[in-house]
């Protein structure tokens, strides 16, 4: 009799709760909106606490991986630290699903946060069609975003320790960013992006953006002369961070980076890769200069092109080993040559210098157009003119017709 009562009791109140719940749903959705709010920061809070946890456990790790100890083996020593990593990633990788983007989706994030999840999903975009750019791009992510975080709110002794692991890491990945591109570039199989024009694009933005983030701290760290042969370099990126840039301080910028390059990522971005990107730096200011209408913004730009022309040659070329033939080796070695004695006259008549230099610069370059599939007839022409202005080259006094105007032919003097 009492098990009869009770069940009828029970079936009475669901019967109400039905109805209640069918009546008035806004008010159980409030209830439900509420309480995650009250939740959340707890969950958030449990977050941050484990990728605490694991960033300790990895610093620690990192230190005992890169301290000089011949008591401990050094290959533990290095699977301690890779396994403190992994665990390390995914805390932070559960801390950006469980926490930013419940935040974002409850409208309660900062901007900060809805620049992060926008990010992170950027980077997954990667994952089905450039899966290891996307692994090494993940991994960079995840850390940037704890870096960020802790540059403002960690004790200046973590943040010493973290910023050795951090300039470790980053090193390493972005290295693996920059060779994955490289092997994209020399490969002939395929042509990526068309022209491959895309890659070339992001290997210029890599190379900024390791510079910004990375070799600033690590400049900032240093504390001896081990990096004393890229200030120079350094020092001129420095002033195209300042203010609006047009196309050729962009083609100047990217000059300097590829020449940090060769020094920072010799090995990740060799130098046969280094060469199609200084070749398509100088497509591009060949363009700027046949292309610019006004006068002195023309000059500007030619005088780019040679500084680029010889920062290609004394760079890049100088330093090459092997050559698609040995008629191209020789050709390069009587530049060289000719580019070595002009030199000599640097300190006794720089004005001498410069001319010769350049008549020198624009002769090669002529031969090199010479052999291409683009369309540099303005530039040739304008090549011309200066080469007859400094007198390396006889404008003579025959002409003929083509097409209802009188050219004059020109001779190399």
């Amino acid at each position: 009799m009492k098990k009869l009562y009770f069940e009828g009791m029970m079936k009475t109140m669901e019967e109400k709760s039905l109805r209640i719940t069918g009546a008035d749903t806004t008010f159980f959705n409030k209830i439900t909106k509420t309480l995650t709010k009250i939740l959340m920061p707890t969950k958030i809070g449990i977050n941050g606490m484990l990728v605490s946890m694991k960033r300790n456990n990895l610093i620690k790790a990192f230190v005992n991986f890169t301290a000089e100890n011949e008591n401990y083996n050094k290959e533990d020593l290095e699977k301690k630290f890779d396994t403190a990593y992994q665990n390390y990633l995914e805390a932070l990788d559960k801390y950006v699903m469980d926490s930013i983007y419940k935040k974002v989706k409850n409208n309660s994030a900062s901007e900060f946060e809805k620049n992060a999840l926008s990010k992170y999903y950027d980077v997954i975009r990667l994952k089905e069609n450039e899966y290891i750019e996307y692994k090494y791009r993940k991994q960079k992510y995840l850390i940037e975003l704890d870096y960020e975080g802790l540059k403002v709110s960690a004790k200046e002794k973590l943040l010493e320790k973290y910023n050795k692991f951090y300039v470790y890491k980053m090193d390493s990945l972005y290295k693996s960013i920059l060779k994955n591109y490289s092997i994209k570039v020399a490969d002939t199989t395929n042509m990526y992006d068309s022209s491959k024009e895309w890659i070339y694009t992001k290997i210029f933005y890599t190379l900024e953006e390791y510079i910004q983030n990375v070799l600033s701290l690590k400049i900032e760290m240093n504390s001896d002369d081990s990096l004393k042969d890229i200030m120079s370099d350094y020092d001129k990126y420095q002033s195209y961070t300042v203010g609006k840039l047009d196309q050729k301080d962009n083609i100047e910028k990217n000059m300097i980076l590829l020449g940090l390059s060769r020094k920072l990522f010799t090995h990740s971005l060799p130098l046969i890769v280094a060469e199609q990107c200084y070749q398509k730096l100088l497509k591009d200011a060949r363009m700027l200069v046949q292309d610019t209408k006004i006068a002195s913004k023309r000059e500007s730009a030619y005088s780019m092109l040679m500084n680029l022309i010889e920062d290609y040659n004394v760079k890049l070329l100088s330093t090459k080993v092997y050559w698609n033939s040995p008629k191209e080796r020789e050709e390069y070695k009587k530049f060289w040559n000719k580019y070595k004695a002009i030199s000599k006259i640097k300190e006794t008549d720089f004005i001498e210098y410069v001319k010769q230099k350049e008549i020198l610069f624009i002769r090669n370059d002529m031969k090199n157009l010479n052999s291409g599939k683009t369309d540099y007839s303005k530039i040739m022409k304008y090549y011309k003119r200066k080469l007859i202005d400094y007198g390396a080259m006889r404008e003579l006094k025959n002409s003929y017709k083509s097409e209802g105007k009188y050219i004059k032919m020109k001779k190399a003097a």
